[in-house]
């Protein structure tokens, strides 16, 4: 512990290494979670039916093993090396040759530079400890939206109740900060999809945005909802706009704003102090 308090260098590149570890693991995450879920809404649907549905094979974040989708190869440890392993087969199957997408070795690179970005901030410390589990999490929860529009409760509300239990100690911020960005983050969007619910009639967005906003203010406290929700907005209107014009996005898909409300919660969490006294300097 004292080499790695007296070389944060050193200490960066360890979390940057086993975080790509984490980044594998989360590409796991977000592949599996949905159908999880998926599969256990059938089943309770199966139940209020009335309905016996016969044992399904088990499947969980740990079970099976990975496997092309294609052709069925079980990834081996030499194939799942990440980063390294997509170069080696240059992004293909080493069975069927099936093209493997070059974003699992960029959530995985993702997550080690964010993680390591966190140890070089925070050193060898309790803060880096909980930065590291808000970071992953939050990959996840950004990737989980993009594919499905869907963030998970078993992610959210942890994260939130995770929060909290990090700023017992005051390590992002205090804990009245902590409790009142928790429920001003859920208020304000629950106040946003009511108010455009009542004038269109559409809901436009769901409660796993409230929960997730939340959960930014559990860590970070209120002060730092502003510029999450400045960041998020503006980026996600953005990019919704190009969408439309360039590509031709039916305006009637839905666009998910959970990667945008993450992104702008890694932004506070890294530079929220600094952009809110660079903005308030300004008067």
């Amino acid at each position: 512990m004292e080499l790695l308090h007296a070389e944060p260098a050193l200490f960066t590149g360890l979390v940057f290494l086993f975080s790509l570890l984490v980044g594998s693991f989360l590409n796991v995450v977000i592949h599996r979670l949905p159908k999880m879920m998926g599969a256990e809404w059938h089943v309770q649907c199966a139940e209020l039916r009335g309905e016996m549905l016969p044992d399904a094979a088990l499947y969980n974040l740990a079970v099976p093993r990975s496997a092309c989708p294609q052709c069925g190869h079980q990834i081996t440890a030499l194939e799942n090396i990440p980063l390294l392993s997509w170069l080696w087969l240059r992004g293909r199957c080493s069975s069927c040759r099936t093209p493997i997408s070059a974003r699992y070795p960029l959530v995985e690179l993702l997550t080690a530079l964010l993680s390591a970005a966190a140890a070089w901030k925070w050193g060898v410390s309790v803060p880096t400890v909980g930065a590291l589990l808000l970071i992953w999490t939050l990959v996840a929860l950004a990737f989980i939206d993009l594919d499905t529009t869907l963030l998970p409760d078993s992610l959210t509300l942890p994260l939130l109740w995770l929060g909290l239990l990090f700023n017992l100690g005051r390590h992002f911020t205090n804990l009245p900060d902590a409790v009142v960005g928790a429920m001003v983050g859920y208020l304000v969007l629950w106040s946003v999809y009511w108010l455009f619910k009542l004038a269109t009639g559409k809901e436009g967005m769901g409660y796993g945005d409230f929960k997730l906003l939340a959960a930014i203010g559990a860590w970070l406290g209120w002060p730092m909802l502003p510029v999450t929700l400045l960041l998020s907005s503006v980026v996600g209107a953005a990019i919704g706009i190009m969408m439309i014009v360039l590509v031709k996005h039916d305006r009637r898909v839905p666009i998910p704003f959970g990667p945008y409300l993450a992104g702008g919660g890694l932004v506070a969490l890294f530079f929220g102090a600094d952009l809110t006294q660079a903005y308030l300097g300004q008067f």
